[in-house]
């Protein structure tokens, strides 16, 4: 079974392109902390992560730099030819299902300065028990889960 969870924060704004069928896809890399570590050794693991059709809308429309996401997909590996005639190796994580991993006050506190705009902290999108509301005119379909 090829199943993977990661919980990670956006290294860069993901990179958006379209097909020319119209199809969006997202590819991004997420910052995860490893669970164990070695002294003089990383601590995180930066993970290559594509999305694709709504999914990759919804992380074009709410995912930037600094945010924590987490993820469900799976592992998907591929080659091709460079321009120099290599055969190159790729290792990229589908991301099936994604979501908000921490509320928007308390990721611009973590990035305060960072890579986006703070959120004062009485942002109205998010409700007294920390989750995020989503905000009215979403229509279901736009949804990733």
């Amino acid at each position: 079974m090829n199943n993977v969870a990661l919980t990670g924060r956006f290294t860069r704004d993901p990179d958006i392109r379209y097909t020319d069928g119209g199809s969006t896809i997202a590819r991004f890399t997420l910052a995860c902390d490893r669970r164990f570590k070695q002294e003089n050794g990383p601590t995180a693991d930066f993970i290559s992560c594509v999305a694709f059709g709504k999914t990759a809308e919804f992380i074009e429309k709410y995912f930037q730099k600094g945010m924590k996401m987490e993820l469900s997909g799976w592992i998907q590996t591929g080659s091709y030819t460079n321009q120099d005639g290599n055969r190159v190796y790729t290792t990229d994580v589908v991301a099936e299902q994604v979501g908000f991993a921490e509320s928007k006050t308390a990721s611009a506190q973590h990035q305060d300065g960072g890579g986006y705009r703070a959120q004062p902290a009485s942002d109205p999108a998010l409700a007294e028990d920390g989750f995020i509301n989503i905000p009215d005119g979403i229509d279901d379909e736009e949804l990733p889960f």
